[in-house]
């Protein structure tokens, strides 16, 4: 899947591909402010709290640097018949805007088709989670003190600016459980400077930063942090735990008496370390997503002329000669050889409209869609989905 915004932070990052994730603190800019209006605007973040039911921690504000207590800016929505909703107040949200404040959605990408289609964009190229939270600040409004995140983060401001400071790690890439608790911040400003409409901005796992308008008058910032979770080796190791119990010599009891020097356990686990190497977790992660939330196919609805392949990675083809296999999120499908190019253009990531692709591949893209849809490595093409990728995805007919 090739999208407009993960080329952009690409360009402004001067990266090649997703090695450099990580790796150290990174800043640069776009030259694309129809892109960044395209992905985010301030009015349409306001308008997701206003037409769906949120709560904490999904939606929050922050006034003077201390989180708004929700009883002030939500309120219960009740129906004729006493059924009551908590929904944002517009009008008292408004003011605490007015007076300068900071409202966070977190996880973006559940509520918003077009975050979707980027954190899908993200995880496809760089073959880890990714979720996307949206910061709207206004006027003179602080932000969060100085912390660290246990995850990289991408940072594209979309609207207005916003000062931030960016510091080294005070604990060499920690972790959300770990042995150390991390909260001395780092002496060590990496940079301080205004992120201004397009800047793209990377600051690897355990960097200390803030971010703030005080001092900047009236205005407004918009940004988005994609959140990017890279599995470790301690990842792995939880990821042995499960598979020992395949063997009856983990499942025993511990004997103090008999076995106090542990070693068929050692050597047992020295065996799995050796069956079970880093590389077969990396690949069996993508394998263990389950299946995307998406609209579901119902025929009653009418005919299927439109899908997009939605599995969080991208699935995996392998051409067997007569046969071809495709597994993605724990299932795995198998097709006449024939499928193959079919395949390749429905599990693309683009969107792909039926009647254009009959000319290119044949009247057969028709079935595997269907089936593609049925097992739900494909959704249907909803108006509401397809605009999540109109102007930042090519259709893969064209």
């Amino acid at each position: 899947m090739k999208h407009r915004l993960v080329d952009a932070i690409e360009t402004a990052l001067g990266w090649s591909g997703v090695d450099d994730l990580g790796k150290g603190f990174v800043r640069g800019s776009t030259d694309a402010p129809d892109l960044m209006s395209r992905i985010l605007t301030p009015n349409r973040l306001l308008d997701i709290g206003m037409r769906r039911s949120l709560n904490r921690p999904q939606f929050r504000v922050f006034r003077e640097g201390e989180e708004v207590h929700p009883a002030v800016y939500f309120t219960d929505s009740v129906s004729p018949r006493g059924q009551s909703i908590p929904m944002v107040n517009m009008h008292s949200l408004g003011m605490l805007l007015r007076d300068g404040a900071t409202v966070i959605l977190d996880q973006a990408n559940v509520f918003d088709p077009t975050m979707e289609v980027a954190c899908r964009a993200l995880q496809w190229w760089s073959r880890e989670r990714v979720q996307v939270n949206a910061y709207l600040t206004t006027n003179e409004a602080s932000g969060f003190p100085l912390h660290w995140d246990d995850h990289d983060v991408v940072i594209v401001q979309l609207a207005g600016e916003k000062e931030w400071e960016v510091r080294g790690t005070s604990r060499s890439v920690p972790m959300y459980r770990d042995t150390d608790s991390n909260s001395t911040p780092s002496g060590e400003i990496i940079w301080s400077g205004i992120m201004k409409t397009g800047d793209v901005m990377h600051i690897p796992r355990g960097h200390w930063h803030q971010a703030t308008r005080n001092g900047h008058g009236s205005g407004k910032s918009l940004h988005v942090t994609f959140g990017i979770t890279k599995r470790t080796g301690a990842s792995w190791l939880a990821w042995l735990g499960d598979w020992c119990r395949e063997s009856e010599v983990f499942r025993r009891d511990l004997d103090r008496r008999h076995e106090a020097d542990g070693r068929p356990l050692t050597d047992a686990a020295a065996q799995l370390i050796v069956e079970r190497p880093p590389a077969e977790f990396l690949a069996s992660y993508e394998q263990a997503m389950p299946l995307p939330r998406h609209v579901p196919f119902l025929d009653v609805f009418g005919r299927l002329d439109a899908v997009v392949c939605t599995t969080h990675f991208p699935p995996r083809i392998q051409d067997k000669g007569e046969t071809v296999d495709v597994s993605a999120s724990g299932k795995k499908l198998t097709f006449r050889a024939k499928a193959l190019p079919s395949l390749r253009l429905l599990l693309s990531g683009r969107p792909v409209r039926l009647d254009q692709a009959v000319p290119a591949v044949g009247s057969e893209v028709v079935d595997i869609a269907e089936v593609l849809v049925k097992e739900e490595m494909c959704a249907p093409l909803t108006p509401e989905l397809s605009s999540g990728y109109t102007g930042l995805v090519t259709t893969a007919d064209s």
